[in-house]
C-alpha cells in the first residue's frame, strides 16, 4: 500500500512538474505581447515584471518538483 502511494505521488509530482513547464511560458508569451507590458518608451512596466518574477518562481517550483518526483522514484 505505501508501494502504491510512493509512486503515484512521485507520478504527480512528475505530472504537475510537467504541466508547469508546459502552461507557464506559453502564459509568459502572451502577458510579452500584451499592451501593458511596456510603456511608451518601450520599457517594461511592472506588469511584466511582475509576470516574469511569478513565471520564474513557478519554474522553479517544476524543477523542484520533477527532482522530488525523480528521487522518489530512483529510491524505490
Amino acid at each position: 500500500m505505501a508501494e502504491a502511494a510512493g509512486l503515484t505521488g512521485a507520478v504527480l509530482l512528475l505530472v504537475g512538474a510537467a504541466f508547469s513547464v508546459v502552461v507557464w511560458p506559453a502564459f509568459l508569451r502572451r502577458v510579452a505581447r500584451d499592451e501593458r507590458a511596456r510603456d511608451a518608451q518601450g520599457r517594461p512596466t511592472r506588469f511584466l515584471t511582475v509576470h516574469v518574477t511569478l513565471v520564474a518562481i513557478a519554474l522553479v517550483l517544476a524543477i523542484a518538483q520533477a527532482v522530488a518526483g525523480i528521487w522518489w522514484l530512483l529510491a524505490r
